[in-house]
């Protein structure tokens, strides 16, 4: 974990909290989005791309439900949940997986590693 990482958590951790006070929804929202940065950035190290994925879903439900109140808070974060549960899974299962857990989930990384010509 990097110090900008670090201050990134610190930053939307003070947000959510001082938001919570004002805007539940704009709080969750919050939370929801620097909690799953720091799942994907530093506890299952899912690539960018997978992660860019995720985020134009999370902030196409969010947007969407602002706007109309559709398709409700519950269904946005349920689905944004169960995309997240199915990034790490697939992350998990790749052959280059290097998050939480990897010796045991992923023991031929080093092997694989050094067949990549990454040390």
């Amino acid at each position: 974990m990097s110090l900008q990482d670090a201050l990134v958590l610190i930053a939307g951790a003070v947000a959510t909290i001082i938001l919570a006070t004002r805007v539940w929804q704009a709080a969750v929202i919050t939370g929801f989005a620097v909690g799953h940065f720091f799942l994907f950035c530093n506890v299952f190290r899912i690539e960018r791309k997978p992660e860019l994925h995720w985020a134009g879903l999370f902030v196409s439900l969010t947007t969407l439900n602002v706007l109309t109140s559709f398709p409700g808070w519950a269904a946005t974060l349920g689905v944004s949940l169960g995309a997240s549960a199915g990034l790490i899974l697939m992350e998990m299962r790749k052959a280059n997986y290097h998050g939480i857990g990897w010796k045991r989930i992923n023991p031929d990384l080093p092997k694989w590693w050094s067949e990549q010509g990454t040390p």
